[in-house]
């Protein structure tokens, strides 16, 4: 028997609880009865919402983005497809690509957090493959790295993990339990990277190892289309930092993941800067890769952009697709079904720490999430299963 963690739901309140039976699989607010009403519900009705409000998960399509309030009935579309609760922080975790070993530690709302921001180990992964080929080595340091999804995706494809920066304490308790076996404890950098001492310590950290990548997701509240979009936001302003610690570093390559909305954040301009400024200290960027994760093997509607410069004029294209439901040379787009079908059942707000998974059917996808094949033998099955549709 199988072990699975962190399968627990947030109990839903009465109003909320109230709203999602009438939700059928794959519906949302437009469902529920004119009779059933709140503030919210009127407003969203008014103004036409956005379709995944008060959403409920399809289990032959992937989810839609992860965010930070996937417990919430009305912030998205975090609705079990069949039993009446809102998703579970691991059936959140699997939609993210986070395998079944990695553990999240800390309080319920910094799990939520530390999930929805995070990178899908499986983009990360992807990303990794692209600039491979022009390395000899694969030392990386993890700048604003939450709870490791870049350095998860990294070290699935064979990169040693020789730092990580994070300036909240909760969510390194995370990185830290995932990764040590990775790194030393020591280079677990806690704290303000616009500090001096951190980056001090980050460099110290790094004495002694040819570092091949800087990795690093600057927050992006300000860039994004969901977020406030202020361009005063001191979090716009913190690529800077990022690339302060490139130039001292001076790694072959850095890749910078964020939200789409950087690309037009004033009217473009702010893109502008953060190339300008990477040319500076003598880096060739790339046309921004924009990639969606569910082409990439991860179940999940998730568009991030990745900008990557190296030392040297090596030009990444934009890559085609791993994974697509329109062409049948390839593996079907990776589903819900696929990604959490196979977990226990539990009540609202049930669930535990720890429970025991039954995996008499498993999918390709149950397989590569708990460690027994690698992703190239998920692929492989996958493409397989496609040819016996």
């Amino acid at each position: 028997m199988r072990k699975i963690y962190n399968h627990i739901a947030f109990k839903m309140g009465k109003r909320e609880a109230q709203v999602a039976v009438y939700i059928p699989e794959g519906g949302n607010w437009q469902d529920i009865p004119l009779s059933v009403t709140d503030t919210r519900l009127s407003n969203i009705r008014a103004t036409g919402g956005r379709t995944t409000y008060y959403g409920r998960l399809s289990w032959d399509k992937p989810s839609y983005t992860i965010a930070t309030y996937f417990n919430r009935v009305g912030n998205g579309c975090n609705l079990h497809p069949s039993q009446n609760r809102v998703m579970s922080n691991r059936e959140a975790a699997r939609l993210q690509s986070f395998p079944d070993s990695f553990i999240f530690q800390g309080s319920k709302a910094s799990q939520y957090k530390q999930i929805g921001n995070a990178v899908p180990p499986l983009l990360a992964r992807f990303v990794s493959t692209l600039i491979k080929p022009y390395l000899t080595s694969y030392n990386f340091v993890d700048l604003f790295a939450g709870c490791g999804g870049m350095s998860e995706g990294f070290s699935m494809n064979g990169f040693n993990l020789i730092a990580t920066n994070e300036i909240d304490k909760n969510i390194m308790l995370t990185n830290k339990y995932n990764h040590s076996k990775h790194t030393p404890e020591q280079n677990f950098i806690l704290g303000d990277i616009t500090k001096d001492d951190v980056k001090s310590a980050l460099v110290n950290a790094c004495n002694g190892y040819q570092i091949d990548v800087i990795v690093g997701g600057p927050p992006c509240q300000g860039f994004s289309y969901a977020g406030w979009r202020n361009p005063n936001d001191e979090r716009n302003r913190l690529f800077k930092e990022f690339v302060a610690l490139v130039k001292i570093i001076k790694p072959k390559f850095f890749i910078m993941e964020n939200v789409p909305g950087i690309l037009t954040m004033r009217k473009g301009e702010a893109f502008k800067e953060i190339v300008t400024a990477f040319k500076e200290i003598g880096y060739f960027v790339n046309n921004p890769l924009k990639l969606n994760a569910e082409d990439f093997g991860v179940p999940q509607k998730r568009r991030r952009v990745f900008i990557i410069g190296s030392t040297e004029n090596i030009t990444i294209a934009q890559p085609k697709a791993l994974f697509s439901n329109e062409d049948r040379t390839l593996p079907h787009i990776v589903t819900v079904k696929e990604a959490i079908g196979s977990l226990p059942v539990i009540e609202d707000g049930g669930g535990a720490l720890e429970l025991e998974l039954d995996l008499r059917q498993p999918s390709p996808y149950d397989l590569l999430m708990q460690g027994d094949i690698t992703f190239e033998e998920f692929y492989n099955l996958q493409k397989e299963n496609n040819e016996k549709v």
